[in-house]
C-alpha cells in the first residue's frame, strides 16, 4: 500500500485560518461508509444521525500553550521550543529550533525585556539530547509553571495555519480538562455546551477518555510504503466508568461513536479480546470499507499507558461504529485512518466533492460524520 494511495489535490485557499465565531456553524458532511453515498447539513444537525442508547467517545485532552520563544543566554540568538511530553515536574522533552546551537548545558532565557537571567520568568537547561534530536530541557522559574507558561506561551497551531489565533480557549474543546497535549482533537471543537447537553437530553450517552496529542500529528508519512511508518507513542487514559459504559452500549446493540481520531485510537488500543485473546493486526487491503468486529468479539478495559496504535485499511475496527471527524492532510495517518473505516476509494471521493462545494479544510475547517 502505498503513502500516495491517499493523495488529493486541496487548493490553499480551503485551509481554514480562524475558528467560526460560533463553534457549531461549519458545514457537516454525512458518509454513508457501505455505499459512499455523501449529504450536505449544518454541525447543529448532528444529533440527527444519533440514537438513543448510543454513546458519544470525546477526548478530554486540555491543549497547553506549548509553544515558547526565547533567546540563548550570552549569544542572544532566537530559540523556539515546543513542549512535547513532561518528564518530570520540571522536565520536558522539546522540539526545539535551531537545535544545532542548543548543546548540553545551554541556557534559554524566556520573557526576559534585557536579555539577562536575572530579570527572565523562565529558564530553561538543555540536561540532554535524545535519539531523535529533541532536546530534554529542565526549566527554573518562580511560582507555580503552569501560571508562567500561560502568560509566556503561545498555542501550538500547526504549521499550515498562518494567523495568530487571538482567543487561545478556541484551539481548546468546551470540554477539555486534563492539560497535556500539543495540537488539538479537532473535531471536538464544534461541540458547544449546549449541543452537549441537546444531545444528553435525547437519551445519547457521553464517555470521557483522554489522549494528549503529541509530536505525531505534525510530522508527515515520509516512507513510500504505509506499513513502514512508525507512529510516535502518546499517553492515554480509559476509566473504569468509561469502560464499563462502552461495553453495556455493545451489549445491548447500540453504537459506539468516536468523535475524533484520537478518541478511536484510544478506544481502539484499550479493546481486549473478551476470551483473552491476542487481538488481530490488520488484514490486506481491501476497496471496501473495513468490517467492525462481532458484538461481544471484543471489550474495553480501563487502562492507562502509551499507544503507537497505527490504523490504515484493512484494520478490523473492535469497538467503533461511527466518527466525527474534519477534513484531513492528504496522505497523512489522519486520512489514512478514516479510510480503513470507510474505505478509501468512498474518502477520496467524498473529498473530492468536499473541494468542489468549498468545505474549510484541516483544524479549524468543516466536519464530516461517518456512519
Amino acid at each position: 500500500m502505498k503513502t500516495s494511495d491517499f493523495n488529493y489535490d486541496l487548493p490553499e485557499e480551503l485551509i481554514a485560518q480562524d475558528p467560526l465565531l460560533d463553534r457549531s456553524s461549519s458545514r457537516l458532511m454525512h458518509l454513508d461508509r457501505k455505499t459512499g453515498k455523501v449529504t450536505h447539513g449544518s454541525f447543529r444537525d448532528v444529533a440527527s444521525f444519533l440514537e438513543p442508547g448510543d454513546t458519544l467517545v470525546i477526548n478530554d485532552t486540555k491543549v497547553i500553550p506549548a509553544r515558547l520563544y526565547g533567546v540563548r543566554e550570552g549569544s542572544l540568538g532566537k530559540v523556539e521550543i515546543l513542549l512535547l511530553v513532561r518528564k518530570s515536574a520540571d522536565t520536558w522533552e522539546t522540539l526545539v529550533k535551531p537545535g544545532k546551537k542548543c548543546r548540553i548545558g545551554s541556557r534559554i532565557l524566556f520573557g526576559s525585556p534585557d536579555g539577562t537571567a536575572e530579570k527572565a520568568p523562565l529558564i530553561g537547561e538543555v540536561v540532554d539530547i535524545l535519539e531523535e534530536g529533541n532536546r530534554l530541557i529542565r526549566f527554573t522559574y518562580e511560582g507555580i509553571f503552569e501560571e508562567v507558561l500561560d502568560s509566556l506561551g503561545e498555542m501550538p497551531l500547526p504549521p499550515y495555519i498562518h494567523h495568530k489565533l487571538e482567543d487561545k480557549t478556541r484551539y481548546n474543546t468546551v470540554y477539555a480538562k486534563y492539560e497535556g497535549s500539543a495540537a488539538a482533537p479537532t473535531a471536538g471543537l464544534h461541540f458547544t455546551k449546549e449541543l452537549l447537553k441537546e444531545i444528553k437530553e435525547m437519551g445519547v450517552n457521553i464517555a470521557h477518555v483522554t489522549l494528549h496529542v503529541g509530536l505525531g500529528t505534525f510530522r508527515p508519512v515520509k516512507s513510500d510504503n504505509v506499513e513502514e511508518h512508525h507512529m510516535h507513542s502518546e499517553f492515554y487514559m480509559v476509566s473504569k466508568e468509561t469502560a464499563e459504559l462502552i461495553n453495556e452500549t455493545k451489549r445491548k446493540g447500540h453504537r459506539v461513536i468516536c468523535v475524533g481520531t484520537t478518541s478511536c485510537r484510544t478506544i481502539e488500543s484499550a479493546a481486549e479480546r473478551a476470551d483473552g485473546g491476542v487481538t488481530e493486526k490488520a488484514v490486506p487491503e481491501t476497496d471496501a470499507c473495513a468490517g467492525t468486529a462481532e458484538p461481544g468479539t471484543y471489550v474495553l478495559r480501563e487502562k492507562s499507558g502509551w499507544t503507537d496504535i497505527f490504523i490504515y485499511p484493512g484494520y478490523e475496527f473492535k469497538l467503533m461504529d461511527g466518527l466525527i471527524t474534519n477534513f484531513h492532510l492528504p496522505e497523512s495517518t489522519l486520512i489514512m485512518l478514516v479510510s480503513a473505516f470507510a474505505g478509501r476509494k468512498h474518502v477520496l471521493k467524498a473529498y473530492e466533492e468536499a473541494v468542489r462545494e468549498r468545505y474549510r479544510f484541516f483544524s479549524f475547517g468543516d466536519a464530516m460524520i461517518i456512519e
